[in-house]
């Protein structure tokens, strides 16, 4: 029977395997009214366009899980797909589920198994809105999770959908073209879907629609990643590799050191001073405590990094 649970983040959330597609199952239509660490790459195929060279992703993951819960693989979960100009998806598990003897991993595993099933379902349309929308009607796990899709098609439209904090930045010539913006009902809790009737859905999904060009690069991430890397060290961290899989690897291990960094202003604890949830340095000394974790100025969590880079036919 579900608990009545409240709406908070995702403090360690969980991984998963990666799911490659498959012929969908049939699912029901959505209602109108309302490891320890894996490596992936491949080149996405593509079709000439007669505008303009067809775009396609070549991709890139890594994945490193909290530390605490390296034997499970923690509570992340991703799916990159070769359909259209290519399909890349994270979800990250609300650890909070696990006080209520929930396993927080179930659901973004299940959500992210559901996406694949449908990804190519009619009434999806490369749509990552209503892809986040079906896999979540699907979806019957306990728990929740803050989750981001983003479709590549191949005239060179990447459209993204977002519920919560996981994020996705484009860099184009050196600089971030794009970034996604976390939606939080307040510090440290996010939007995300849930299997309670209090969470968001997919029509709370930010929404966003850019023209990519040959060369760009994309980097989707769990929280884990954007909590403890700046955006400038992302701008330096994928410039000096070629390969996305080295680049994508990189990147996580940097998330990685900077998370256990007791002298390293992460993102994160600067957003967590900037609304006063600091504690006096006297009470650091002795391991106290900032919105429920030992303070630390990296934030431990699963790491999830996706690194695409556009090319053409």
């Amino acid at each position: 029977m579900a608990v009545p649970f409240p709406i908070f983040r995702a403090l360690v959330p969980q991984s998963h395997p990666l799911f490659h597609p498959f012929r969908p199952a049939s699912l029901p239509g959505l209602d109108d009214t309302a490891s320890k660490k894996r490596s992936l790459l491949f080149c996405v195929p593509s079709e000439l366009n007669p505008v303009r060279p067809a775009l396609s992703f070549c991709i890139g993951t890594h994945l490193i899980p909290h530390p605490n819960k390296v034997d499970r693989g923690g509570e992340d979960a991703f799916f990159v797909s070769s359909q259209y100009g290519g399909i890349i998806a994270v979800a990250d598990g609300v650890s909070g589920w696990a006080e209520h003897d929930v396993d927080p991993s179930l659901f973004p595993r299940e959500l992210m198994a559901n996406v694949s099933s449908i990804v190519e379902d009619e009434e999806v349309n490369k749509d990552p809105q209503i892809l986040i929308g079906k896999a979540h009607a699907a979806t019957t796990s306990v728990g929740s999770a803050t989750v981001i899709a983003a479709v590549l098609e191949r005239n060179g439209i990447l459209k993204i959908a977002n519920v919560g904090d996981c994020g996705l930045r484009v860099i184009r010539e050196g600089r971030v073209f794009f970034s996604t913006c976390p939606q939080e009902h307040y510090f440290d809790c996010p939007y995300q879907l849930s299997s309670e009737a209090i969470g968001q859905t997919y029509r709370d999904a930010m929404v966003s629609s850019i023209e990519m060009v040959e060369g760009d690069i994309i980097v989707m991430g769990s929280d884990g990643l954007f909590d403890n890397v700046f955006d400038h060290e992302i701008i330096s961290t994928t410039s000096r590799y070629k390969d996305v899989v080295e680049s994508a690897k990189a990147l996580a291990d940097l998330a990685r050191t900077h998370s256990m960094d007791s002298n390293f202003d992460s993102p994160y604890s600067l957003e967590a001073v900037s609304k006063g949830f600091d504690v006096p340095w006297w009470k650091k000394i002795l391991g106290r405590k900032l919105t429920g974790m030992v303070i630390c100025r990296g934030k431990l969590d699963d790491i999830t990094v996706i690194v695409g880079q556009v090319v053409s036919s």
